[in-house]
């Protein structure tokens, strides 16, 4: 797939291809390693290495099953310069692997700020030996369109946060207005509109929102709202989302949502698992088999 490609269409292309709407967040944690890749030392460097060694296996083990992968830049970020390089070598290595890649970094700032948030993320790579970009970034979005629109880059794709999957949320995104709507639905007009300009072939846009697994109910109304968008579907598994939530985000082709699960795959193994990286394509498999199947795609 080329990069140069509408970023929503590159990602209907890939779910379609593998019959399976879903992805696997790379949430690497030192503490939950396999015992065969704890770091022998408390040095920096031996935990940069053991996350690094842990997401290339999960990479490698979950491409044949899922099209694609979410890193989480937070788990490198914590170690500094050099988790944020190791961050870029598993970017390359996802897209060698044709994945598609979405960084969750939860950007959200204005002006100037803003531009180089997105060059960070998607800035051109002069240097053909230098880190691959992602596909899709994901964006805080209750700046406004001054903190979406520079991330809406050529071939890039943006997830705006318009209702999450933890309880803490509820607080704001469930305030009522005074039309009578909630604020999250109003982040979904925003979205709307602004994504209205960057639709693809498959008939979804570049600008695609975040909306939580265990939300179902409000996801009905925000598909009323969004129907152009992608949806990132976290929540999945661990956090307590199921299929029967998840299916009223798909249209009648299997499309416009993608569902993403993390902890309940990449630690499916036992803690003293020696198998543990059959533990987690396993997991991938049956995980792809069972949104694949809810989505109609199988």
């Amino acid at each position: 797939m080329q990069q140069n490609q509408h970023a929503a269409d590159r990602l209907c292309q890939a779910i379609a291809q593998r019959a399976a709407p879903v992805c696997v967040g790379i949430d690497p944690v030192v503490e939950r390693l396999p015992d065969s890749l704890q770091p022998g030392d408390a040095t920096i460097a031996s935990a940069v290495d053991a996350i690094g060694s842990f997401s290339r296996h999960v990479l490698n083990t979950v491409a044949p099953h899922v099209p694609c992968v979410k890193f989480q830049s937070a788990c490198f970020e914590r170690y500094g310069s050099s988790g944020v390089h190791m961050l870029e070598l598993l970017v390359s290595e996802a897209q060698q692997q044709d994945l598609i890649i979405i960084l969750d970094g939860k950007r959200g700032d204005i002006g100037v700020s803003a531009d180089h948030y997105a060059a960070a993320v998607f800035g051109p790579r002069p240097d053909k030996a230098g880190p691959a970009h992602p596909d899709w970034v994901t964006v805080n979005g209750y700046f406004g369109k001054d903190g979406i629109c520079p991330f809406l880059q050529p071939g890039c794709g943006v997830f705006v946060m318009v209702r999450t999957s933890n309880p803490g949320g509820d607080q704001l995104q469930q305030l009522q207005l005074a039309d009578g709507s909630t604020l999250a639905q109003q982040v979904a007009r925003m979205v709307a509109d602004i994504g209205s300009q960057s639709v693809g072939e498959f008939g979804y846009s570049a600008l695609g929102a975040v909306v939580g697994a265990t939300k179902s109910e409000d996801a009905t109304k925000l598909r009323e709202i969004m129907p152009q968008q992608i949806f990132l579907v976290p929540g999945f598994g661990a956090q307590g989302g199921t299929v029967d939530d998840v299916r009223c985000c798909f249209d009648g082709k299997g499309l416009g949502a993608i569902v993403t699960a993390s902890r309940s795959v990449i630690y499916a193994f036992d803690d003293d698992s020696t198998i543990w990286v059959k533990a987690i394509g396993e997991a991938a498999e049956q995980f792809a088999d069972e949104v694949g199947h809810a989505a109609g795609l199988r």
